[in-house]
């Protein structure tokens, strides 16, 4: 309707403004908006659709047809404009669906139709004017039925190219979307860090690769925890470590710190192991204050069969190396190094200081360098000085929560 709106309009266009053309044009504009509006609606029924390509194919040929008697010519004159070739728009525009059956509809309708309105041409103008020279053909108003037939094979291939790479586009976009659901699912077991350190990895990931990085760590564990478990239900010690992990998560998420794995009734997190952070000991040593604090809410509610659970938490800070581990049919990515070893040994230390969560002054002087408000989120842990820790082998200087 634009088209033919803004066009410049032939010497010999007939001038007639409520012509054949534009009350068809009219007519598709009005299906059109119909149709825009059930949409709108809900979704629209395949009956629905099959019905909007027989009525787009009706009028566009309806629209060329009328082409000889708006210029007075004999049919065979409609056959000839350029028109022909919005019925490839039409037969694309089922593409917009991702179901090939639309499209092989659309082309097979269109295909007939165009038979239909050669063999009405025919039947009108008579078949004396059938020729078989082609510079007749094509400077007069005569009829060349192959090519016709030309024209009908074409929008044939067509068919059936769109609809192959539409089916072909379907099956991939299926395939793709229960990857992507499946990869959703997978995504929820590994941590968000972890997830896309292998989505945007440039290279395939295979075991023995490695990157080095300065990171801290937590160490997270329940104490009293294995106990309990041997005398209250299965269930219950899911609910209790589930209460837990729904608490601690969060903290560590709103520091940006990563759950490497979860250890049963304990937790490692790591800082700057995955993706760097030039505040890694700063994020850790605040998400360690505030873990404990919320830690100590959480345990006065836990008193169960007499016992009462407590967490016990560790930080150090230090190079790391964040390897894929395993073989060609099972990887894992996890944080190996001696401040991951450090940080298992200072939290069963806390039974040694009986202290609720112990970091190396190291970690608490690094947090400290990278933003001096730590100090602050951290007033609850107090120096004491140096400790031989189990399998060190040398004392070393600790901050710790009684």
């Amino acid at each position: 309707a634009a088209l033919y709106l803004i066009a410049p309009r032939p010497a010999d266009a007939p001038v007639q403004y409520f012509s054949t053309v534009t009350l068809t044009v009219l007519a598709y504009l009005t299906v059109t908006l119909v149709r825009l509006w059930l949409s709108y609606i809900g979704r629209l029924p395949r009956s629905l659709v099959v019905l909007s390509i027989l009525i787009d194919l009706l009028l566009l040929l309806t629209l060329i047809w009328i082409f000889h008697t708006e210029y007075d010519q004999p049919a065979a004159f409609s056959l000839k404009v350029p028109t022909f070739l919005y019925i490839f728009v039409f037969i694309a525009l089922r593409a917009l669906r991702f179901d090939h059956r639309y499209v092989l509809a659309a082309g097979l309708t269109a295909a007939l139709g165009w038979i239909g309105i050669v063999t009405l041409a025919i039947y009108q103008q008579g078949t004396a004017s059938i020729t078989r020279n082609f510079v007749t053909y094509m400077t007069s108003n005569s009829f060349l039925v192959g090519a016709e037939v030309d024209k009908v094979i074409v929008v044939l291939m067509v068919t059936g190219i769109l609809t192959f790479a539409v089916w072909r586009a379907r099956q991939t976009l299926v395939v793709a979307v229960k990857e992507a659901a499946a990869a959703r699912e997978i995504g929820r077991f590994l941590s968000q860090g972890v997830a896309q350190a292998i989505t945007n990895s440039a290279d395939t990931v295979e075991a023995g690769n490695a990157i080095e990085r300065q990171a801290a760590i937590i160490m997270l564990d329940i104490r009293g925890f294995t106990r309990l478990s041997q005398v209250v239900p299965p269930r219950l010690v899911v609910d209790i470590l589930t209460s837990f992990h729904a608490r601690v998560l969060p903290i560590v998420d709103a520091e940006g710190g990563v759950v490497d794995k979860f250890l049963g009734d304990g937790v490692m997190i790591t800082f700057g192991a995955i993706e760097p952070q030039a505040d890694a000991a700063a994020r850790a040593v605040r998400a360690l204050a505030a873990i404990m604090a919320e830690a100590k809410k959480w345990s006065a509610g836990q008193e169960l069969e007499g016992r009462t659970l407590a967490v016990n938490g560790a930080l150090t800070h230090g190079p790391v190396v964040f390897a894929a581990l395993g073989n060609a049919t099972r990887l894992e990515y996890t944080v190996i190094g001696e401040a991951v070893n450090l940080a298992a040994k200072l939290e069963k230390h806390n039974k040694v200081e009986l202290t609720r969560a112990l970091m190396s002054a190291g970690a608490f002087e690094a947090g400290c360098r990278q933003d001096p408000e730590v100090a602050e989120a951290a007033s609850a842990f107090a120096p004491i000085g140096n400790r031989t820790i189990a399998g060190v082998s040398e004392p070393l200087a600790l901050m710790a929560l009684s």
